[in-house]
């Protein structure tokens, strides 16, 4: 599964990509150590994003630390490689933050499952952008801090079974985060990242808490750009993250993830030689876009990555990392992630 073709460096053309690099540790300060030591699946993550090398790439499961001093090593040990992102951004995610509460039921308090997040410290598995265009930090917003039962829409707080009242007063929507992030590119024109990491729909029970919630962290963005959570993104701009979800397959309920979808103010690309640019319902269940492998039979490869563009910016192309297995690459993208990177071009706008 060759899927789409990379392109040298251009100055017209932007390469945007989300990747789940799950390069996650069982501890703070872990990642940096195994980053520092040249770990295996670190230098394969490396290896991925210096071959396909994004102009822009958000990624997902990568600890946080207050300095980004984790981050910037991820950094330099890429830039040695000869791919230079100027830029790094990351905020503290919801991820092991503690709510107070004994929010799974088990009674205790303080424990993974309590956390606004899921996550065995603060920290961990949170997201963060290595960029080649200085970020607009003045005019990023953070919408991780949004309660669930406040995000317009939203289906899992109307249901005291899913949600019971003691956790609505403290329970934030966003599993890892929702940020929006405004860039500067070399035109002197905006480009907004619309990114998140939500929760897998699954590992609950009957009430399908994960389930509702994962829904709702997709409805958080058609809330925003109904212009129902303050101003909707001015100009260009890009949705992008771990949906944790296929809309065609596997668990979870797809509706509103299809609406983002089908929505006319976004362009769903499909890879470079797998046909022409198109809208999803119009190639349903395509496992040319699979972008995680996961076990078989279940939940196999799935679609759960995602990188949209605004309908206003023209696509030149678009791929999944995922080479055949004789690929001389192979090896490094089986060793990165059980998900594939996924990338979009657009014409600068």
């Amino acid at each position: 599964m060759i899927l789409g073709a990379y392109h040298p460096a251009r100055a017209d053309v932007l390469r945007i990509a989300t990747f789940n690099t799950e390069l996650s540790r069982k501890g703070p300060g872990l990642l940096l150590r195994d980053i520092l030591r040249g770990d295996p699946q670190v230098m394969a993550v490396v290896k991925v994003l210096s071959h396909v090398a994004p102009d822009v790439v958000v990624i997902q499961g990568f600890d946080y630390d207050r300095g980004l001093v984790a981050l910037s090593a991820l950094r330099d040990a890429i830039a040695r490689k000869g791919l230079g992102f100027a830029h790094v951004f990351a905020l503290r995610p919801n991820a092991g933050l503690q709510s107070g509460l004994d929010l799974d039921g088990d009674g205790r308090r303080g424990r993974a499952r309590d956390a606004q997040g899921y996550g065995e410290f603060s920290g961990q598995g949170g997201m963060a952008i290595l960029s080649r265009f200085p970020i607009d930090v003045e005019n990023v917003r953070d919408l991780s801090m949004l309660l669930w039962r406040d995000v317009p829409g939203a289906r899992g707080p109307g249901d005291r079974v899913v949600l019971p009242l003691d956790a609505a007063r403290v329970q934030r929507l966003s599993s890892v985060g929702h940020w929006v992030v405004p860039l500067r590119l070399p035109n002197e024109t905006r480009l907004t990242l619309l990114t998140f990491h939500a929760t897998p729909p699954v590992f609950d029970g009957p009430e399908d808490r994960n389930g509702f919630r994962n829904a709702d962290e997709a409805r958080l963005w058609s809330a925003l750009l109904d212009g129902k959570l303050g101003a909707s993104p001015k100009g260009a701009f890009v949705l992008l993250g771990d949906a944790n979800l296929d809309v065609h397959d596997g668990a979870g309920q797809p509706a509103a993830l299809t609406s983002i979808l089908n929505d006319p103010r976004l362009r769903d690309p499909v890879p470079k030689g797998r046909g022409d640019l198109m809208a999803n319902a119009e190639h349903r269940g395509d496992p040319a876009l699979d972008t995680v492998d996961w076990p078989d039979p279940a939940p196999g490869n799935l679609r759960v990555d995602y990188v949209l563009p605004s309908a206003d910016l023209a696509v030149t192309g678009a791929g999944v990392m995922w080479p055949a297995p004789d690929d001389p690459l192979a090896t490094a993208v089986q060793t990165a992630s059980r998900h594939r990177l996924v990338w979009v071009d657009v014409a600068l706008p």
